[in-house]
C-alpha cells in the first residue's frame, strides 16, 4: 500500500476529487492548508484598499489517500492531469509506503494495508 499526499491549489480540489473518484479511489482526506514555494504569491489589499502587498503564504489544499501499489501511477496521473497548469506552484505529490493499518471501528490490523 502507498500513501499519496498531494499539495495542490485550493481551487483544484473539486476537480481532483472527481478525478480520484473516476480513478477508483474509495476515500480521501482533504485539508485546507497554507504554504509557500515557487508559485506566485497572491496580492492582499491593505488598509482601505489603497495599497497591496504579496501575501507570505498561498492558499493550498492537502489531499491524502491510500491505494494499492498497482494503482499508484493511475492515481498520480489523475491528479496531475487536472491539477497541472504547467506553472511553478502547481503543487507536489509525495508517495510513501504504508506498513500497517488499523481500523478504529473494528480494531482489525493489517500488514498489507487496508482492513
Amino acid at each position: 500500500m502507498k500513501r499519496i499526499e498531494a499539495i495542490i491549489a485550493s481551487e483544484k480540489v473539486s476537480a481532483v476529487n472527481e478525478a480520484l473518484k473516476m480513478a477508483g479511489v474509495g476515500g480521501a482526506t482533504i485539508l485546507d492548508a497554507k504554504g509557500r514555494g515557487k508559485g506566485e504569491k497572491p496580492r492582499v489589499a491593505g488598509g482601505r484598499g489603497t495599497s497591496s502587498h504579496a501575501a507570505e503564504f498561498s492558499v493550498r489544499a492537502n489531499v491524502i489517500t491510500v491505494v494499492d501499489d498497482r494503482d499508484v501511477d493511475k492515481v498520480v496521473n489523475a491528479i496531475v492531469d487536472v491539477a497541472s497548469t504547467g506553472s511553478p506552484g502547481d503543487g507536489k505529490i509525495f508517495i510513501s509506503d504504508v506498513g500497517e493499518t488499523v481500523d478504529i471501528g473494528t480494531k482489525k490490523r493489517s500488514q498489507s494495508g487496508m482492513v
